[in-house]
């Protein structure tokens, strides 16, 4: 079970009911667990009826101080306290709404949080084919965007929407009881036609929206891609190539910028012309009410100022509903995510791995990564606790899968992989992964300092720790000759260190992890042969009483492994230590010619140069 030390619900979406299932699913975040958090709900419900009292009340004050400076009266006298009254109201009317926003500011951070926090534990849930179909890029806009509309939503259910209707009604039944009938019955006959009118526009726009927010997230996946892979865009010269390919997205993204923004100007047009039609229809009112005495002209700032004050609520509320149009269609990206299915998935109740000496099976396992493409067919082998296990074979039979298996990145087709005589599939993925300990063939490093890379296999080690692990990993000498030795910053995916650096990082961060057991895949790939010898002792000096399985395609760094399997074409063709299978004139053995052919020929080449460059 995964821990969750935010309070707070944990968010669910069906998918299925579209913009009610996410308003929904932000509901009891209206209302969170936690007495402080209760109250600054509460304490911002209060100032929001405060401030919307205010705001009612404001035009009346100010309707009689013009009646009190009205030429009309026999004695003009300047009406000191109303002034005062209006302007203390005034300024109440705004420190309450500040208020309110401070207080709630909490409670929509920790929303935001809270959702951001599940979606990303669940992203990391979600299996290895998941991340290879997706592109990073998208997923960060998407949960960017999505993030954001968390917070305008919460505000906008709490302190726009209700709040805007509930002074609306105010204002009506002000202008009934001070007048007749047909003010407010204009007032809400205005309000009803903007309001169809805005719900109709904005779900016409909501198309322009979804096509400007796709290729708006095609243009980031597409930038940050080709970023990621400057080496790569520089070795082929086409860095021109990727201007096009990223400006052809950016057009799309343009196109449909500009259908949003007319959208907009359609709705704007049409949303002022209904609010004049409205306005004029109520000043008209309350001039012949003024021209027949039964009004005074107080009177008619009064209704001109609930107007102007109408006005701003209703615009302001048909900005916010297409703000929501916006927020929801950005949270239903980032949602869609939350209805993946996490396909490797712990079992109910499943135990954690005890791991006792730390033997391996792979039992009749089969695998493959669709139907029509079958990777591993019976694989079968014991690691007896302790020993070594090497895996060779050429490019595609399937030796790579094998670590991706052990590790429960996929689950097996047929067949099972034990533990100590337990199945994997029936313990806990975090329990297993911990017992495991890899040196991957491409190695990634964080963007952080070395010290904190060689730190991930154990956070929160000891520094004598993890310099002891870079000794070991023959790279301690190397980082303190560095200007700011462990502080050193790697760069984007480690890009600052070479390959063989990288490689040693890994094996320094495995070492410290401690794990009973081992997996080198292409451990000593990337590195020179005189550290790849310094390295292999180190190897099996941590490997020493572990059980050990070994990926290669270099087969010297193999010759000492207590029994080596041969795959070819997803099979075990061959099995034995290294002097039988040269002896049974097999694949190993040929295997074995060539590389030694290759290596001869290559120190050959190096020796002419040499001596070319003595000369």
């Amino acid at each position: 079970m995964r821990r969750r030390p935010l309070s707070g619900p944990v968010v669910t979406y069906s998918g299925k009911s579209g913009d009610l299932g996410i308003l929904k699913s932000l509901a009891p975040y209206l209302w969170p667990k936690g007495l402080d958090l209760r109250l600054r709900v509460a304490g911002s419900l209060l100032f929001l009826i405060a401030a919307k009292l205010l705001n009612v009340v404001v035009p009346v004050i100010f309707k009689h101080a013009v009646d009190a400076l009205s030429p009309s009266q026999a004695l003009v006298v300047v009406p000191v306290g109303l002034v005062l009254a209006y302007g203390a109201a005034r300024v109440l009317a705004q420190s309450f709404g500040e208020l309110r926003d401070v207080l709630f500011a909490k409670v929509g951070q920790r929303a935001i949080r809270t959702i951001g926090l599940e979606v990303f534990r669940h992203l990391h849930g979600l299996a290895l084919r998941f991340h290879l179909d997706r592109q990073t890029g998208g997923l960060n806009q998407a949960i960017e965007r999505g993030t954001r509309g968390i917070e305008f939503l919460l505000n906008a259910l709490l302190f726009s929407i209700l709040p805007t209707l509930l002074e609306i009604g105010l204002v009506c039944a002000t202008l009934w009881a001070l007048y007749d009938i047909r003010f407010p019955v204009v007032t809400v006959g205005t309000i009803l036609v903007y309001i169809v009118f805005t719900l109709w526009v904005t779900n016409w726009r909501i198309k322009y929206l979804r096509s400007a927010n796709e290729s708006g997230q095609e243009a980031n996946t597409q930038a940050i891609d080709s970023l990621i892979n400057y080496e790569t865009v520089k070795y082929f010269g086409n860095e021109e190539h990727e201007a096009r390919r990223y400006d052809q997205s950016l057009r799309r993204y343009e196109r449909a910028s500009v259908q949003v923004k007319a959208s907009v100007s359609i709705l704007n047009l049409g949303q002022g012309a209904v609010i004049a039609l409205g306005a004029t229809a109520m000043m008209v009112m309350a001039a012949h009410g003024v021209a027949d005495g039964r009004l005074r002209v107080g009177d008619f700032v009064l209704v001109n100022t609930y107007l102007i004050q109408l006005y701003l609520q209703l615009n302001a509320l048909g900005f916010i509903y297409r703000e929501i149009k916006r927020s929801l269609i950005d949270m239903e990206e980032m949602f869609s995510l939350l209805k993946e299915n996490e396909e490797i998935a712990d079992a109910p109740g499943a135990p954690a791995l005890v791991v006792a000496d730390g033997g391996v099976a792979f039992e009749d396992v089969r695998f493959g990564y669709g139907p029509e493409r079958e990777i591993l067919k019976g694989i079968s082998f014991v690691v007896p606790p302790g020993r070594s296990l090497a895996i060779v074979g050429p490019s595609g039979a399937g030796k790579s899968t094998l670590s991706r298996l052990l590790f429960r990145f996929y689950d097996v087709s047929a067949g099972r992989i034990l533990i100590d005589g337990q199945d994997i599939r029936g313990v806990t993925q975090a329990s297993l992964r911990a017992a495991i300990g890899i040196v991957p063939q491409d190695t990634v490093l964080f963007n952080d300092t070395i010290y904190y890379n060689i730190a991930y296999g154990r956070p929160g080690a000891a520094r004598q720790d993890i310099e002891q692990a870079a000794r070991l990993a023959r790279i301690h000498d190397f980082i303190v000759s560095l200007p700011e030795g462990y502080a050193t910053r790697v760069g984007e995916r480690g890009l600052k260190l070479s390959g063989g650096e990288k490689q040693r990082v890994a094996i320094a961060r495995t070492i410290l992890k401690g794990p009973p057991i081992l997996l080198f895949d292409e451990a000593t790939s990337a590195l020179d042969t005189q550290t790849e010898r310094e390295i292999q002792i180190s190897l099996r000096e941590v490997s020493e009483n572990r059980t050990t399985l070994m990926i290669a395609h270099r087969l010297s760094t193999v010759v000492d492994a207590d029994e080596i399997l041969v795959l070819d074409k997803g099979r075990v063709v061959e099995r034995g230590r290294h002097g039988v299978l040269l002896s049974d004139g097999g694949i190993y053995a040929e295997m074995w010619r060539r590389q030694q052919e290759t290596a001869h020929l290559q120190a050959e080449l190096a020796q002419v140069l040499a001596d070319e460059n003595l000369a």
